[in-house]
């Protein structure tokens, strides 16, 4: 039996987002002889980048061996990721399939992308992302834009105009017409 004077307390739920300026590195780990191809993908870039840096009497052969892994996963996942590109710790590619990323666009951290998403240039400028941005299958993002922290672009949408942070970017709804 209940005592009179019940008192239900209920706490309210927060979403948890990822940092839109901390990498976390978990999202692009992996581990050894694991077939993930856009975490390997990923891995190859990294590894550029590192041996690029380096100034080790070894590192001309690590980066010609970075360049290879490139090419290797850049074939098996179909997506064209330039070496040397500014891409933020914490990539997600779930499906890494026609990805295409200009050399000079930035991304932030945490992102993710899902496939055959577009990132180019066009009107003389590339976009700039900032952290924790998800793009959409087949999403097209051109031009000299900022995307904002935190910001969600649909599913096959064209971004050609600034994104606030936070705010939700979806493509028009199709609508149906009968014939006359």
């Amino acid at each position: 039996m209940l005592p009179d004077s019940t008192s239900i307390t209920t706490t309210a739920t927060t979403t948890h987002y990822p940092s839109a300026s901390e990498p976390d590195w978990s999202r692009e780990a992996k581990r050894w002889l694991e077939w993930v191809p856009s975490r390997s993908l990923l891995a190859s870039l990294r590894s550029y980048e590192r041996w690029r840096e380096s100034k080790w009497p070894w590192s001309p052969l690590m980066r010609k061996w970075s360049v290879m892994r490139h090419r290797f996963w850049s074939v098996v996942t179909g997506a064209d990721i330039p070496l040397g590109s500014r891409i933020g710790g914490g990539l997600m590619l779930p499906h890494p399939n026609g990805i295409v990323i200009h050399p000079h666009a930035e991304i932030g951290p945490n992102c993710l992308i899902f496939q055959q998403v577009t990132i180019g240039a066009a009107r003389g400028g590339v976009p700039k992302i900032a952290g924790h941005v998800d793009m959409g299958a087949g999403a097209k993002l051109l031009g000299p834009i900022h995307v904002g922290a935190h910001a969600r672009i649909g599913a096959n949408v064209l971004v050609i105009d600034d994104v606030p942070a936070g705010a939700r970017v979806v493509a028009e709804a199709s609508k149906i017409r009968m014939p006359v």
